[in-house]
């Protein structure tokens, strides 16, 4: 789901009322948990650590892998959403979490779901953007985000925002999609600054690359899901509200027409 395109301050306020619209209407959907823990998370998944992108189990077990953190280490989760994998991650690792979002009502989520975790004494919640996190310079020892860093509007701005906040040998990692540019011009609904390659983006940024490669099986999995979600449209808009099922099912059909997406990668990058 995106509502960046080229965002400005003055649109933030905006496409995070978007955003708050959808994670409001997530928890009153029992369609939607049923048909994304059917078709997008997969087996094994652990109960409470849910979101709604399409990181797996053994996905987040190589993220947390990555990452390599030390007990008592702080861990960033970028476009954190409801907080799920950052806190399964922290948790595992037996480590600090800080959660960055636009969204008012996924960062209260989160904040709710740490508490009823156990981890409420350990993760916080911040509002924020890729670009502007309000960190501290060199305060994190790794960042993670999952299957957002696409709608960044200037993914270079980005990955310069995450070098200055982590200290020298921390970890970046994330899983992202590419895009076709050819397939979204025009279309701000996947961004204005679309990549299919983020190798000289990170280097220009200031990190080693230490492991790119193209997740299994991505392509038939977003298909089956998202042409699942929109099969099930009439019941989505009695549990979610027309509006907000509206903006969840906007992207999902465009994609299924478009094709738009190059790749997806799970990558993990050393900070100079």
């Amino acid at each position: 789901m995106s509502y960046d395109t080229d965002m400005s301050d003055s649109d933030v306020p905006q496409i995070a009322a978007a955003y708050d619209a959808v994670y409001a209407a997530i928890p009153a959907s029992p369609t939607f948990a049923r048909l994304w823990r059917e078709h997008a998370l997969g087996p094994g998944y652990p109960d409470g650590f849910e979101h709604i992108s399409f990181l797996t189990l053994s996905e987040m077990t190589a993220m947390a892998a990555a990452l390599k953190l030390a007990p008592g280490a702080l861990l960033i989760d970028l476009a954190c959403g409801m907080g799920g994998p950052g806190l399964w991650i922290a948790r595992e690792a037996n480590a600090r979490l800080t959660g960055i979002d636009i969204s008012a009502v996924a960062l209260a989520a989160a904040r709710t779901r740490a508490a009823t975790l156990g981890l409420g004494d350990v993760a916080r919640f911040s509002a924020g953007t890729f670009a502007e996190t309000g960190l501290d310079p060199a305060s994190a020892d790794g960042a993670m985000s999952v299957d957002a860093l696409q709608y960044a509007p200037d993914k270079q701005a980005a990955l310069h925002e995450i070098a200055r906040v982590l200290r020298p040998g921390a970890v970046l990692a994330f899983v992202c999609f590419e895009f076709e540019p050819g397939r979204v011009a025009g279309l701000p609904v996947f961004g204005t600054d679309p990549v299919d390659d983020y190798h000289p983006l990170l280097e220009r940024a200031g990190f080693d690359v230490l492991a790119y490669n193209e997740t299994p099986g991505w392509r038939e999995r977003v298909n089956t899901t998202y042409q699942a979600v929109v099969d099930a449209k009439p019941a989505l808009t009695t549990e979610m509200g027309e509006a907000a099922c509206a903006a969840l099912l906007g992207e999902m059909s465009l994609t299924l027409q478009l094709q738009p997406y190059r790749r997806r990668a799970f990558v993990s990058a050393r900070r100079r």
